[in-house]
């Protein structure tokens, strides 16, 4: 196994990152969410919204991939955290996900870690996060990295079905 580079995302990454992100939903979320939705979900219509977001960015969200021989293998995206529409001087992790198939190698902590560095490097002095509240592999790897649950929760519906999130907070130190 060769080591992973963490790199900016590209508009050439958004086929494989929508891939990623939609075959981590269908293994992260089977039995949270409704089986339907997550066999409709298309990696067209997300690659389309991907570029589309990619192609009107302002910087202000930083998206970036882990590479390991050449292919992205991971994604995660973070900026300021959004509290409603308003963005504050927090930093927020949006989104970190790794192909299924490449579990356990470190690279969710490595784009973990480039997340971590990128927000602190901000200026932020605090990362959140949301997860799905029954996702507890996800929640345990936050809470490995420093997180806590800070007690603030957020219902989420999908289909109709409620599939509440919470949320975890990390002090940041430079």
């Amino acid at each position: 196994m060769t080591s992973a580079v963490v790199r900016p995302m590209a508009l050439g990454d958004c086929e494989r990152v929508s891939e990623i992100r939609i075959r981590g939903w269908q293994s992260a979320y089977r039995g949270l969410m409704p089986q339907s939705h997550l066999d409709a979900l298309d990696v067209g219509e997300d690659a389309e919204r991907r570029r589309t977001w990619f192609a009107q960015a302002d910087g202000s969200v930083r998206n970036l991939v882990a590479e390991r021989d050449g292919r992205v293998v991971g994604w995660a995206a973070y900026g300021p955290y959004r509290d409603g529409e308003v963005r504050t001087d927090d930093g927020e992790l949006y989104a970190i996900y790794v192909d299924p198939e490449h579990h356990g190698e470190g690279l969710g902590r490595a784009l973990l870690g480039a997340s971590l560095r990128g927000c602190a490097a901000d200026g932020r002095r605090l990362v959140r996060l949301w997860v799905v509240k029954g996702n507890s592999p996800a929640r345990r790897f936050y809470e490995r990295a420093g997180f806590h649950a800070d007690g603030a929760q957020e219902p989420f519906e999908v289909d109709g079905v409620e599939v509440p999130e919470v949320r975890y907070t990390k002090p940041l130190t430079r």
